[in-house]
């Protein structure tokens, strides 16, 4: 989507409009200071909301863009996490050439903590990093487009079926603002992605496809004394979930939607098979360490996907994609015929930081007055197709998509305070319910 606003229309004048929706105001007041680019006309407020490791490094890549970007707002549940993250921008400016050390201006005052910190944040500036875990996307998305902000929100945009509806009638109250909305599905920035799927029609019709994401796993943290069970589960986020949605969401997601890409939308139904076999300390929650899910898409068309988090097993992070005359290799970032005859090479000397593009590319917009990013309804589209998988190996059942994004399954805390207890809970040994094939079910 690129649809320029009238030149005649200034930045400010851009900001202040996109809080306009057909037929009335929406609720962030014309008048409020949060609607313009305070302090200066050339200005770009940001605020950072979610500050572990993936946040720290998307406040640093919207700083690195060419456009004039201030951060100007923090907020996360945790103090800790937050002083990291300033601590870290700061020091990466100390170290670099130029103007950066004027774009990091977030004092005490505003850096908010605990799960209502997110509000004032986004309050204050004109474009928001959403880089929690993923679980909390929905409703930090929803707040964003109410205040009329531009957004860039880090992948996956939910966790349940619930948050994907969530999801899905806040993009659309985005595109009725004409709001920015950039996904952390980086490969859609990435040059050589974008040059194969100019050349996707080379072949032909895609009958099939493969994915992995398979490697030795992520980091836990272990409880630690005097941790209500709401803090230990949001701090060791990676194993719950309500918060990650397990790998299959929160890693495997980039693989399921680069095939969803080239194949022009997302599968129908899946089925598959998965469990622990490894991972299965007291740390290690409820999720799997192994999905292998076949999906089936409209026309038939056939991917078969593996994740897998075991430690000295093949590692494999790639897309494959067959055709009726050749295949896409995405990993080689080549084109080959049946023979194996190579139909086209992309040149890797011009490979692009495709994590940096995506902020390049969003500010770059909003800094001109245009309304040209809307990648929320595809964010929700591969989310929901990690979830379809995941629902398919935790029941060992076939599950269709439509099914599943219309159920309503909302796995989320009915309460979110660091007293209240998250939906799933130890035993007496302090081990979490595992999901088991053919035994668990969800509608």
């Amino acid at each position: 989507m690129n649809t320029p606003l009238s030149g005649k229309n200034s930045r400010r004048e851009f900001v202040k409009g996109t809080s306009l929706l057909a037929g009335g105001i929406m609720a962030a007041p014309i008048m409020s200071r949060a609607n313009f680019f305070s302090g200066s006309e050339d200005t770009i407020k940001i605020a950072v909301v979610g500050c572990g490791g993936r946040g720290t490094g998307a406040a640093m890549q919207a700083l690195s863009s060419k456009q004039n970007v201030k951060i100007v707002a923090m907020a996360d549940a945790f103090k800790d996490n937050l002083d990291n993250c300033h601590k870290s921008l700061t020091n990466e400016i100390n170290n670099s050439i130029g103007e950066l050390a004027k774009r990091l201006d977030v004092p005490e005052e505003r850096r908010f903590t605990g799960f209502d910190g997110y509000q004032k944040a986004i309050a204050l500036a004109d474009v928001v990093i959403l880089a929690t875990p993923p679980g909390f996307r929905p409703i930090h998305f929803a707040e964003a487009i109410k205040q009329g902000k531009h957004v860039f929100m880090e992948k996956p945009v939910a966790t349940d079926p619930a948050g994907i509806q969530s999801v899905l009638a806040t993009a659309a109250i985005a595109k009725q603002k004409k709001l920015n909305v950039v996904v952390g599905l980086q490969r859609h920035y990435q040059n050589s992605y974008r040059e194969l799927f100019k050349r996707k029609d080379l072949i032909g019709d895609i009958t099939s496809a493969q994915a992995w994401w398979n490697n030795d796993g992520v980091w836990t943290r272990p409880r630690k004394y005097n941790q209500t069970e709401m803090e230990y589960q949001m701090r060791n986020w990676y194993y719950f979930n309500w918060l990650c949605g397990d790998h299959i969401t929160e890693q495997h997601i980039h693989n399921l939607d680069v095939i969803n890409w080239f194949k022009g939308g997302h599968p129908v139904r899946a089925q598959g098979l998965g469990g622990r076999q490894v991972r299965k300390g007291k740390d290690n929650g409820e999720i799997f360490d192994h999905h292998y899910v076949e999906f089936e898409y409209a026309d038939g068309s056939i991917l078969n996907s593996q994740c897998r988090h075991i430690p000295g097993t093949m590692s494999k992070v790639d897309e494959l994609l067959i055709g009726t005359k050749g295949k896409i290799f995405t990993g080689a970032a080549n084109i080959k015929d049946h023979t194996g005859k190579l139909i086209y090479q992309y040149d890797t000397k011009l490979e692009n930081n495709p994590y940096q593009t995506e902020h390049d590319e969003l500010f770059a917009a909003i800094a001109k007055g245009e309304y040209k990013y809307a990648d929320a309804e595809n964010g929700a589209s591969s989310t929901m197709t990690s979830i379809l998988g995941r629902l398919a190996t935790y029941t060992g059942q076939v599950v269709e998509y439509d099914q599943a994004v219309n159920s309503g399954l909302d796995i989320h805390p009915k309460v979110y305070d660091f007293n209240a207890a998250p939906p799933v809970l130890p035993n007496a040994d302090g081990f979490y319910p595992v999901a088991i094939p053919g035994v668990t079910k969800y509608f």
